[in-house]
């Protein structure tokens, strides 16, 4: 069938950002519950995942070929293509006898191709919208974000429990969950197949250039280092959110846990309710909030606050870690209060990250900001289930609550316009 030539932004922008987030949900969150119940040990459950953050490190290295080579149209269709066909292969993985090195294979592919479809889809959103259409489906797009989040982290979790409860057989479970997110994600692919516009600025007008490419990167790369305050902007980019980045590897493996093993024993339907539920129902409603206190303050007036609210509620896990309470109600709003605590202060990250790539270049600096932003969690995921297995879980979560002294000391570092984020600032640029 022809697509239609201008398709209504309703019928894809939904659909498109809905599409990027479950892949990245699925090798981020749903992998370390996978591979729990699969046998691996915590360590080897956060080193290899944490490994699977290195495509969204390093995306900005061919991020310009997105907008050189081929349409952004292609390489979303493209992309999610094989997002599909690593989603099924690592449903079939599951029950082989090298589950692991399959599994981590099909979720490396699919994390590659994840990441580039976030450029493509990002890069398609601004061609083929006007700025008007831009501001007021930005919403839009975050809300559909949210939902594939709770869908991938938590009501694909939960179907896997309900299988493993019925059945007893942990590998089919997973086979079934992820084959059916496979599915889905055929059906979103055939869609936007159809439904994509033909934006005339998507198309190439000038052939692709090695050359040209490699100086304007290594002249983007400089530019961004020689900002006023750089090693300071890169000190918080990295240590900003360690002590997130260490709870974040450890707590669904410590909620799933037996008792005796030191965790509170939630089951595989509970974890997917009360993280990918509970917990992305805090984080969305603690960011919007961040966002109308940022607007209405500035950056710098919520910046503190924002400071306590990402740290000060990680001193729940070491309680949860001591007294192992079997209150499910407790749980879920321990995580609930944690996640909005994340979400609020995680504003302040993300509007720094736009103060700090204001000026010339400042999509290619912006980009290579959310690259530090993703190493900031790989680094010490890498070395978290390493560190807890060492600890225990009460001294690692003490440890965890110590490290949030590194986010007050970076933050205390900054130098922000305490106009920046107003919304005077907007009328009166």
């Amino acid at each position: 069938m022809k697509p239609p030539k201008n398709p209504h932004p309703w019928q894809w922008i939904p659909t498109l950002y809905f599409a990027e987030a479950l892949p990245y949900v699925t090798v981020m969150s749903l992998s370390v519950i996978m591979y729990e119940r699969l046998g691996l040990t915590n360590p080897q459950i956060t080193f290899y995942t944490s490994l699977l953050y290195l495509p969204w490190v390093v995306k900005p290295l061919w991020s310009p070929l997105i907008d050189l080579v081929k349409t952004k149209r292609w390489w979303i269709i493209t992309t999610q293509i094989l997002i599909t066909l690593s989603l099924y292969a690592a449903g079939w993985s599951v029950t082989a006898a090298a589950f692991v090195p399959l599994t981590l294979l099909s979720f490396t592919t699919m994390a590659l191709s994840s990441a580039t479809h976030d450029i493509a889809a990002d890069g398609f959103y601004i061609t083929a919208l006007t700025t008007h259409q831009q501001t007021f489906y930005v919403g839009i797009r975050s809300t559909f974000y949210r939902i594939a989040t709770i869908t991938g982290s938590g009501l694909i979790i939960m179907l896997a429990g309900t299988i493993e409860n019925k059945t007893t057989n942990i590998p089919l479970s997973w086979t079934i969950a992820l084959c059916t997110l496979a599915t889905s994600f055929l059906i979103l692919t055939l869609w936007h197949t159809h439904t994509l516009p033909h934006p005339q600025t998507d198309y190439k007008t000038q052939p692709f250039s090695a050359k040209k490419f490699t100086k304007d990167f290594t002249q983007t790369f400089l530019s961004f280092l020689r900002k006023p305050r750089a090693a300071t902007a890169i000190l918080f980019m990295l240590l900003y959110r360690l002590p997130e980045a260490l709870l974040v590897k450890i707590s669904n493996l410590f909620m799933i846990k037996p008792i005796d093993q030191g965790g509170l024993g939630l089951t595989t339907s509970q974890i997917g309710f009360v993280q990918g539920t509970v917990g992305v129902l805090g984080l969305t409603l603690g960011g919007i909030l961040g966002g109308i206190a940022a607007a209405h303050g500035g950056l710098k007036r919520w910046l503190w606050p924002m400071v306590v609210a990402i740290t000060a509620p990680d001193i729940l896990y070491v309680y949860l870690s001591y007294f192992q309470p079997q209150n499910f109600t407790l749980i879920s709003t321990f995580v609930f209060v944690e996640q909005f605590g994340y979400g609020f202060g995680f504003t302040a990250y993300m509007l720094y990250l736009i103060y700090y790539s204001q000026g010339p270049r400042a999509s290619s600096h912006y980009a290579l900001c959310t690259a530090f932003m993703a190493l900031s969690m790989m680094l010490p995921g890498l070395i978290a289930g390493k560190l807890q297995n060492t600890l225990g879980y009460t001294q690692y979560f003490l440890l965890v609550v110590a490290c949030c002294l590194a986010t007050v000391a970076v933050t205390a570092c900054l130098k922000i316009d305490p106009l920046f984020g107003k919304k005077q600032n907007q009328t009166n640029p």
